[in-house]
This record gives structure tokens, sequence and C-alpha cells, in this order.
């Protein structure tokens, strides 16, 4: 990393996502250079551009200049606007690719975000909708945005072919609340949804069963939800997934989810699914490793206050966005060894002072 005056340049494509995103709601402009410069297909993929593409959607005023190999590009963040976007996502990732940074940019719009995503809705790169909907969104709850948070997922689309489509509606808020997050609390509950398309119904009776298997060892509150869609909501190509949620008595959430591939039968799925959900757990701290940016992001946005989370080890996409948080807002976060009363020593708590990120760009109703 490197600034000249108010310009951060990176190089390489990794990160890209939370970069861009940081940017944007720093205001800083942001180079990429060397993009693959040494693979076979130099530069930027087509779902990156596309992701571009979208971000130019959501704001207003935003430059993005990309270089001719497409190997560097540049971008002059502008405003953010919301209001009602379509999109059209390629098919190599998931909607989930996409849905991630919007989520961390949405609440400071203008307008209320009305987003339509169409492509493929569940991959094995990124996040599914169902783990969107009923894990990250809740997860915003936690700093005050919540009127009018919904996810709907109007068709399923499983790979190559797609042909899902969800619906994304989000709010405006003026500030983030401050988060103070520190007790992890006991699983209570256990949660899941188990979706087939265009395949037999009973595949997705089968990953339930198979996963109960597993999971009722350890709790007795397990309800896994068969969601079977038919027709013109099931997409254009076969498929089946299960994702899977356990809930705390403080309302920590600890997720995963496992996606069919070529030759894997519905319990091959639902054990890789239940077993990464123990893994999860067992990790523990009051956010997952999935959504420990999301966390940061907003406490970092929160108000001019000192807010405390406590996580489990740190990923290395959660490190890398530490650091890209302190070359775009300066905050740095203060990371102490949590008090070892009966839980695995490896949790940390993460504290930083927010900077107090008001949304300037909201209309006033």
């Amino acid at each position: 990393m490197a600034q000249t005056g108010s310009v951060v340049t990176y190089t390489g494509h990794l990160y890209l996502r939370q970069r861009l995103v940081l940017a944007i709601l720093s205001g800083k402009a942001i180079r990429v250079e060397k993009i693959r410069s040494d693979d076979a297909s130099p530069g930027l993929t087509e779902y990156e551009i596309s992701l571009l593409r979208l971000i130019e959607k959501i704001t207003n005023g935003s430059v993005i200049e990309i270089s001719v190999t497409g190997t560097a590009f540049m971008l002059k963040p502008g405003t953010i606007v919301g209001g009602s976007v379509v999109h059209d996502c390629p098919l190599m990732r998931s909607v989930g690719y996409f849905l991630e940074p919007v989520i961390m940019l949405a609440p400071f719009a203008k307008k209320p975000f009305h987003l339509n995503l169409r492509g493929v809705t569940t991959d094995d790169n990124d996040l599914s909708v169902d783990l969107i909907r009923t894990v990250t969104l809740p997860h915003l709850q936690l700093f005050g945005i919540s009127d009018g948070l919904e996810l709907q997922i109007k068709k399923r689309g499983a790979q190559p072919n797609g042909g899902g489509e969800v619906h994304f509606l989000c709010p405006v808020v003026r500030q983030a609340k401050t988060l103070n997050f520190i007790d992890p609390g006991k699983i209570k509950r256990i949660r899941g949804i188990s979706h087939a398309v265009r395949v037999s119904p009973q595949f997705s009776n089968r990953m339930i069963d198979s996963a109960r298997s597993v999971l009722n060892r350890y709790i007795p509150d397990v309800y896994l939800y068969s969601d079977v869609y038919k027709g013109e909501e099931s997409g254009k190509s076969p498929g089946y997934a299960l994702s899977l949620v356990a809930e705390s008595t403080t309302t920590a959430m600890h997720c995963s989810e496992a996606v069919s591939k070529p030759g894997e039968t519905p319990e091959d799925v639902a054990l890789g699914a239940a077993h990464a959900l123990l893994a999860e757990i067992r990790r523990g701290g009051c956010v997952d490793r999935k959504h420990q940016s999301l966390v940061l992001l907003m406490m970092v946005l929160g108000s001019e206050d000192v807010g405390r989370c406590r996580m489990g080890e740190p990923s290395p996409r959660t490190v890398q966005f530490l650091r890209d948080v302190r070359d775009f807002f300066g905050t740095t976060f203060k990371v102490v060894p949590a008090d070892s009363d009966g839980v695995p020593n490896s949790h940390l708590i993460f504290s930083c002072y927010g900077t107090g990120y008001i949304n300037v760009n909201r209309t006033i109703t």
C-alpha cells in the first residue's frame, strides 16, 4: 500500500471489495495496480468489472478509470445514492459477492435501497442469500439499522446457469450506534434452511435427517426448514444446499453452509455443513468469521465512543481489513486476550474509538 496525496494505492486483486467499500465511505480515491499481471488471463475479471458497474449505479459522481489492459483501475468515489437499482450479476460468482459490499454501504445512502440482483443465489465461494438474510442482516441490527431491512428471495438459481433473483431493501440512518458485545453466551438453538431446486424434494428431507443426526447430539432445539422451489422460481439449473445458524442466549450467531457438488449425495452436503457449524461454534466469540469485517467496519463508523466486541481468532481477511481501515480512516483497534473464564484462550476483545461518521447524504423526510 502507498498513499500519494489523497489517493490510496494497492497492488493485486485480493481484498478488492472491502477496499472499494472503505474508499467510498472515506471519500478517498483508490488505485489498484498489477491485477493478475502475471496470469495467463491478466486484468480484471468479468465479475469484478460488473461490481464496478454496480458501484456506478448506486453512487452519484463516481469516476472509474480502467487501463487498456485491465490490469489497473482508479476509483474516485462519489456519494451513495441508493434508490431503485436493477443489476444482472455474472454467473461466475453468486449474488452474495455483490450483496456483501452493498450491505456495508446501504445504510449511509441518500435514499433507502431497493436493489434487484439476478444471477446465481448460492455457490461455494460467497455467502448464500439464506445466510445473508438470516445472519448478515441481524448483525446490522446490532447498530440500530433495522426498520425496513429485508432480503426477499424471489427465485433461486443454482450454478452454472443461475436464474435466481433477490430483492434487497435497506433503510438509511444518520449514524451507527456504538457496540458493546463481549458476552458470547451459550448456544440455545440451531436453525437451518435446506433447499432443493430442479431435483427431487426428497433431497431436502435427506439433508435435514442427516444434519440432525449430528446436531441433536449436542442440543435438542434443532429446527431445519425444507424450502423446495418449483417451476420458474427454481432457476435454470439443478442443485441443493444446506445453511445452518446457531444462536446463543445473548443473540450471538454462528453459521455454516454447504452446497452440492458433482458426485456428492445430500448426506455428504449435510454432514459437511453440520461439522463446519460445530467448528465455527468451537472458535467462539460473539461474531463468526464470515461477519468479522462487517462488525468491525460498523464499529469504526459508530459514534464517538469506545466500541467493544469479543471475537474468536481473526481470519486472514479480517487481519487485512484492520490494516485497510487504518489506511483509509486512520483508525486502529486495540486487541487484547479475553478473560479465560472457562472459554478458549483464543478469544480476543476488539475495541476502537468510533469516528462519529455522519450520513450527510441522507434525505430528511
